[in-house]
């Protein structure tokens, strides 16, 4: 397994990692307070035929909250990871999973920034990014996908010969990432994950950096009004990676904004949203996740 021999770390990992508790111990309940409103749009898929409900993942140093929803049925099922955005594993990520979990798959969302802060009280998003963020080491959160992959295929009823990741703004970075770390990840899906950004001993590579080291096809998906991502990083990154022979299939949503796919804010656009959406269940069923 990845997470026996750190597979893929190199250049990640940096020095000895100190633990330290968890400061969130339960997931967000509702949205996230970061937000000045909430739109009407709000997406709220049921629990029917699926199992759904938080649950605590033995993490390296103790027992890391997060979010499962999984078909009903013996499985077992592809397996995705749902990265959050910065803004924590709530009511919206839950949905994600919900969503998943009805086309089929076990989706786990694990609260990755546990550790380094309660999001569930921080209300400014240039806070949560000084405090939490930048503070939250890429070998800790990749360290903590891989418990989470093992959990889900020992206890979740996930297949981990079908494994795919996914996520959204930050977590989109982290899609790029993972891939790169991961060497039987089967598919991985970024939406709006910033390529370029500060390289610190904590967070040394950006998405960009690992573009043709990827091990797994990775569809990304991007809004070309996001005012933070321009859509030229995201084209060389896939240039990058297409030179290096990986598989990157890039959407580019010409009028869409950053977090376009996001339903509770004033960012969401429902076409770009549902077309990125079913093309990210195809991505995944047509590269062996499903």
């Amino acid at each position: 397994m990845a997470n026996a021999d750190n597979a893929g770390l190199d250049g990640l990992i940096t020095s000895p990692l100190s633990r330290r508790g968890f400061v969130m111990t339960s997931l967000i309940s509702g949205l996230t307070v970061a937000t000045t409103r909430v739109e009407a749009q709000v997406i709220h898929t049921d629990a029917t035929g699926i199992e759904a409900g938080e649950v605590k993942i033995p993490a390296a140093d103790g027992p890391m909250p997060a979010y499962r929803a999984v078909p009903e049925g013996a499985g077992p099922f592809p397996i995705v990871l749902v990265v959050e955005e910065i803004f924590g594993v709530h009511d919206y990520i839950k949905d994600i999973c919900r969503r998943l979990a009805k086309a089929g798959y076990c989706a786990v969302a694990p609260e990755l920034y546990a550790r380094q802060g309660d999001l569930s009280t921080m209300t400014d998003p240039k806070i949560i990014i000084r405090d939490v963020i930048s503070k939250t080491p890429d070998a800790q959160w990749i360290g903590d996908l891989d418990a989470t992959a093992a959990w889900a295929a020992s206890a979740a009823k996930g297949d981990p010969a079908r494994l795919g990741v996914m996520g959204w703004c930050r977590g989109g970075r982290a899609a790029w990432l993972y891939a790169a770390h991961r060497r039987d990840l089967k598919a991985a899906v970024a939406w709006y994950g910033p390529i370029r950004g500060e390289r610190t001993d904590i967070q040394p590579r950006t998405a960009g950096d690992v573009a043709a080291e990827i091990h797994a096809p990775l569809l990304a998906l991007y809004g070309g009004a996001d005012t933070g991502i321009p859509p030229a990083s995201v084209e060389e990154a896939r240039d990058k990676a297409k030179q290096a022979g990986k598989t990157v299939e890039l959407v580019i949503y010409p009028d869409a904004p950053h977090g376009f796919h996001a339903d509770y804010r004033p960012s969401y656009r429902k076409e770009p949203a549902e077309d990125g959406w079913n093309r990210a269940l195809a991505f995944l069923k047509a590269h062996g996740v499903g």
